[in-house]
């Protein structure tokens, strides 16, 4: 197996709360030793060596492999960039550190302190030598990156609050009933308890459809939220009187903080899709 050819021996480069230290092969997080086989490394040092600059598939199929070797480049290199997100942490589809270039190549993308040092008995016996602590950010919130795992699973469980309500409306919906009779006149009551139902049956649907869409980790699930945005805010907010209807039992004041913390909740929602899809443009 082929070593970087422009790597000097010792030589650390560092990248947010990681660093990659050429000479020993190694990948630490926060000082910490994050297992990368041997021919992710040495693409992720390839790429490091060139931040920012395309490398293409060529280009690592030459660097990595002779002319002479029997080999899936093609699926060996897809494995290896695979193996370097799951240790940064990465989405091929919200980069923060290695960028696909479509049907090209791949492109370092985080800043980088790239610094060469000999690596001696000091660097290995201070672990409380400072570290660099910033956190790749998000190229549109402008927030630390995280990953992408907890927006989707808080998206998920938004899904599944409002999945509750609508079947615990549906299932007490003569208590709902009573509730509407006692806040609406008669004339209005039964078209309130109606459009309760028809939304309940529709919201269902929805929810089913975002939690499907995230547990098979489904690419244009931002795109196809956004669209219907608008929808969803309306139905949202209808639900999020719902409160009133236990006012009773809760209170006024509690109830009225319950709906003004709901109508919140569908701009959430799209923050969390935010940070754990892309944009449009960056899954051509």
């Amino acid at each position: 197996m082929l070593s970087p050819q422009a790597s000097p021996t010792g030589k650390i480069i560092r990248f947010g709360i990681f660093e990659a230290d050429l000479a020993t092969g190694e990948l630490r997080k926060n000082g910490v030793r994050v297992r990368l086989q041997e021919q992710p490394f040495q693409v992720l040092a390839f790429l490091l060596e060139r931040p920012g600059e395309m490398l293409t598939r060529d280009e690592l199929q030459r660097k990595l492999w002779p002319g002479d070797t029997f080999v899936d480049f093609d699926h060996s290199l897809n494995t290896a960039v695979n193996k370097i997100r799951e240790a940064l942490g990465d989405s091929a589809s919200t980069p923060a550190y290695v960028e696909t270039v479509a049907r090209r190549g791949y492109r370092f993308i985080a800043t980088i302190d790239a610094q060469a040092v000999q690596v001696s008995s000091r660097v290995h016996s201070h672990p409380e030598a400072p570290q660099s602590n910033s956190a790749a950010l998000h190229p549109e919130l402008n927030i630390p990156l995280p990953h992408r795992a907890v927006p989707r699973i808080l998206f998920v469980l938004v899904q599944v609050m409002y999945a509750v309500f609508y079947v615990e409306a549906l299932f007490h919906w003569r208590g709902a009933d009573s509730a509407l009779t006692q806040y609406l006149p008669a004339s209005a009551a039964w078209p309130a308890l109606a459009a309760m139902f028809v939304t309940a049956a529709v919201g269902i649907a929805l929810r089913c459809y975002f939690i499907s869409a995230v547990s098979f980790d489904y690419q244009h699930l931002r795109i196809d939220f956004e669209r219907i945005f608008i929808a969803v805010l309306f139905l949202d907010a209808l639900w999020a009187l719902s409160p009133f209807l236990a006012a009773d039992k809760l209170g006024f004041g509690l109830a009225f903080a319950a709906t003004a913390a709901l109508l919140y909740v569908p701009f959430t929602e799209r923050t969390l899709l935010r940070m754990a899809y892309a944009a449009k443009s960056q899954l051509v």
